[in-house]
């Protein structure tokens, strides 16, 4: 904005601004003008506020070195620059302090010289040299595009890397501008350490406190690996497994089972976890004589269901199943007939059931059998 009230000409070379003197004097202009207004913005303490008592202090410094970008297909950039190094023990000493650390788009190299920078460059590198749990972009977008309307909820490294190669083949449709340069950084900041990236809406009332501290989030999550793990479960999941079944049987939709039962048969079960919490779980408890194998205990929280999350389930137990050497498949059921028959299962009769299920089936409960061919 400054360098359009000067009246400057603005120049890119492949998305990077040439930063001649006069721009130069523009951004720190700007710089300075935004991080006083944080500053006054932090330290608020009115009495009946939520700032009330706060006490917070802000630290910033030249604690960005920075160096030249050069010459880049023959035009110089002049004081353009990228990160070369992050004073991260400085800034750590800062933070055991419980300052917030300000970094402004601003470096400065050991000759003295200033140079102006990629916010989401200095944002990146600082992330990774302090190995941040979280880094979050906040734009102008609601998070990264899908298919329609909608955003993606979360990506992988490698489903971000394939975004940004589909955005950039023939006549796919371009990502918006602030996605295109925070993506990437994302990307690079996964890959060196950080846990998680978040890309949300700067427009959105709310936007940080839901998307952190709501399963579903508002805006793109990006970790570098799957947030669901699909595994067996173990003895430390009990506690996980009683969580997520016991409304189930309290509304008779299961068959209770205690904890000592739980803990005896846990390597029955599958877990299906996301995001460190257990989503998901399933049994497989085998018949050899029969070659036939009963699904039971299969339940999605109510917080994850939609997702697919029981398909996931019974497509491991089948090849869990197929693996043992098993023919066929039995489910009983009093609430989940159609869901099953739907996906292959077709209806059955207590008869049919493996001689030593037979004489364990509850008559007054009177379950749906269905039985699947593996």
């Amino acid at each position: 904005a400054r360098l359009t009230e000067s009246g400057t000409a603005i120049r890119y070379v492949n998305g990077l601004r040439v930063t001649d003197d006069t721009a130069l004097a523009c951004v720190k202009e700007a710089a300075g003008t935004v991080r006083v207004e944080i500053e006054a913005l932090l330290s608020l303490g009115l009495a009946n506020t939520p700032m009330a008592g706060a006490d917070i202090r802000v630290a910033s410094g030249n604690f960005v070195t920075a160096q030249p970008l050069g010459v880049r297909d023959g035009v110089d950039l002049l004081h353009t620059g990228e990160v070369r190094k992050i004073a991260a023990a400085a800034i750590r000493r800062r933070l055991d302090q419980h300052d917030i650390v300000l970094l402004s788009p601003i470096g400065y190299s050991p000759t003295g010289e200033i140079f102006n920078l990629s916010l989401e460059d200095v944002a990146t590198q600082a992330a990774v040299e302090l190995a941040a749990d979280k880094l979050i972009f906040l734009m102008n977008t609601e998070g990264v595009p899908d298919k329609g309307r909608t955003i993606h909820n979360a990506l992988t490294v490698n489903e971000a890397r394939q975004v940004l190669e589909k955005a950039g083949q023939g006549k796919a449709k371009k990502l918006p501008e602030d996605v295109a340069y925070s993506l990437p950084c994302a990307i690079t900041a996964c890959t060196g350490g950080v846990k998680r990236a978040h890309l949300i809406s700067r427009h959105r009332d709310g936007a940080l406190l839901s998307e952190l501290f709501t399963r579903e989030g508002v805006g793109t999550l990006v970790t570098p690996a799957p947030l669901e793990t699909l595994r067996p479960a173990t003895i430390d999941d009990v506690g996980g497994i009683l969580g997520l079944i016991e409304p189930l049987e309290r509304e008779g939709i299961l068959v209770w089972r205690s904890r000592e039962l739980l803990e005896m048969e846990i390597d029955r079960f599958l877990v299906l976890e996301s995001d460190g919490v257990i989503a998901g779980c399933a049994a497989l408890y085998p018949f050899p004589e029969e070659h036939a194998a009963e699904l039971a205990c299969l339940a999605v929280s109510t917080d994850f269901r939609g997702r697919g999350f029981g398909d996931l389930l019974l497509a491991e137990a089948e090849k869990k199943g197929k693996k043992a050497g098993f023919k066929s498949l039995f489910v009983l059921t009093t609430r989940s007939e159609h869901w099953f028959e739907e996906r292959g299962f077709v209806d059955s009769s207590p008869a049919h059931l493996p001689k030593g299920k037979q004489a364990l089936y509850n008559y007054m409960r009177k379950s749906k059998v269905l039985q699947k061919s593996l």
